[in-house]
């Protein structure tokens, strides 16, 4: 006990300790700086759904299994339920709202639409967050790879064969299975 409380001792005066109370952090969203003060304990999800208000970002499992939260950390997605807000320093975070101009729907938020890869909604940020991923990556993705960005999200509908359907019908190799 004595031991632990040394070395905590040492990170507090190395400055490696945040908090317990709030801290100011900024964070670069959707191509604009917000200043925040948030606890250490605060995730990315709750920071964008809370005081930022972008209520587009899912929370469901919490833990970081189902990407119903999935947003971009600079070019690459990841489940911010699992990323502090205090972790992401000077990266760009793009959320489902900013993820289309103000005109026009990104080109997957309009393929899902066109194939019906839309059932209760709950899930389809996320979905679409990974499938814009991986098409900004790749404009032509065959139906392995479109099914393994889309593995790691949890579809309580089942709109699994619609969200390939849509991604295959941007422009892949493959014609879609309509059936």
């Amino acid at each position: 006990m004595a031991n632990e409380r040394r070395n905590e001792d040492k990170a507090v005066a190395a400055g490696h300790i945040a908090g317990p109370g709030l801290l100011p952090i900024v964070l670069q969203v959707n191509g604009e700086d917000h200043d925040l003060m948030v606890e250490p304990r605060t995730t990315l999800a709750e920071a964008l759904r809370g005081p930022l208000g972008l209520t587009g970002t899912k929370i469901a499992c919490n833990h970081g299994v189902c990407s119903a939260c999935t947003v971009w950390l600079d070019d690459l997605a990841v489940a911010s339920c699992s990323v502090l807000a205090i972790e992401v320093g000077e990266r760009r975070i793009t959320t489902i709202e900013g993820l289309a101009g103000q005109e026009h729907l990104h080109p997957v938020q309009e393929a899902f639409i066109a194939h019906d890869a839309i059932q209760c909604g709950f899930c389809t940020p996320g979905l679409v967050m990974s499938c814009a991923a991986l098409l900004a990556r790749n404009p032509h993705p065959d139906r392995k790879e479109i099914e393994t960005a889309i593995s790691g999200h949890l579809c309580r509908c089942g709109t699994y064969p619609h969200v390939v359907q849509a991604m295959l019908a941007l422009g892949t190799r493959e014609e879609p299975d309509l059936e």
